[in-house]
């Protein structure tokens, strides 16, 4: 489990698939009013708040962002606590207010991101052989950004594919509407063989 704030009152976590495993949860339990749910979702709350010094109390959206292969990435914003909309009508914001409200994707891409050219290189080369004919580059928010279709890949191909991918850059949440909106495309398609061509691993 990874935690990094993302303003003053959103944090961004991402859940590996072990971390769920590990837990007993699938990733549709997280639509469910469950123990395990709560305990997990109380476990993140303290190490945000342990970590970021991340005050979960008063309602909070939450977006759930599952990702193949590779566990979810979970959003967390942090609203204005209202005690008229309490039932006790009180001031004091109670200890543990976790209104969520849970919107969840389901996402067939995979994307990640990278903050340094270099690991981009060494991830690109590795996975040469797998997926010379795919992938798209784009720069976005100071990062590389590499982005997969559905399309573009076997299914057989994604554990092989994160596992290269994850030990060089960190999943990414943002949608391939958010890349062409906001991004710049750096690389429209072959992206993988183009870096492999353009760069040579570092020595």
């Amino acid at each position: 489990m990874k935690i990094e704030r993302l303003g003053q009152d959103k944090i961004r976590i991402y859940l590996t698939s072990d971390d769920l495993n590990e837990r007993g949860i699938q990733r549709e339990d997280m639509w469910q009013e469950i123990p395990r749910v709560h305990e997990l979702f109380t476990e993140m709350m303290d190490q945000a708040y342990t970590e970021l010094g991340f005050d979960a109390t008063g309602p909070l959206a939450v977006e759930v962002f599952a990702l193949p292969a590779q566990g979810m990435v979970v959003i967390v914003t942090k609203g204005k606590y209202d005690p008229l909309h309490s039932e006790t009508g009180e001031e004091e914001v109670p200890d543990e207010v976790y209104e969520m409200e849970v919107t969840m994707e389901t996402s067939d891409t995979i994307v990640y991101s990278f903050h340094d050219i270099e690991p981009l290189i060494e991830a690109a080369h590795l996975l040469r052989e797998r997926v010379t004919e795919a992938g798209t580059l784009y720069h976005y928010k100071d990062a590389w950004v590499l982005h997969f279709a559905a399309e573009e890949l076997d299914d057989s191909l994604h554990d092989a594919l994160i596992a290269v991918l994850a030990e060089f850059g960190r999943a990414s949440s943002a949608t391939t509407a958010m890349l062409e909106e906001y991004g710049k495309k750096v690389m429209a398609d072959r992206a993988v063989a183009q870096i492999c061509t353009h760069f040579d691993r570092r020595a």
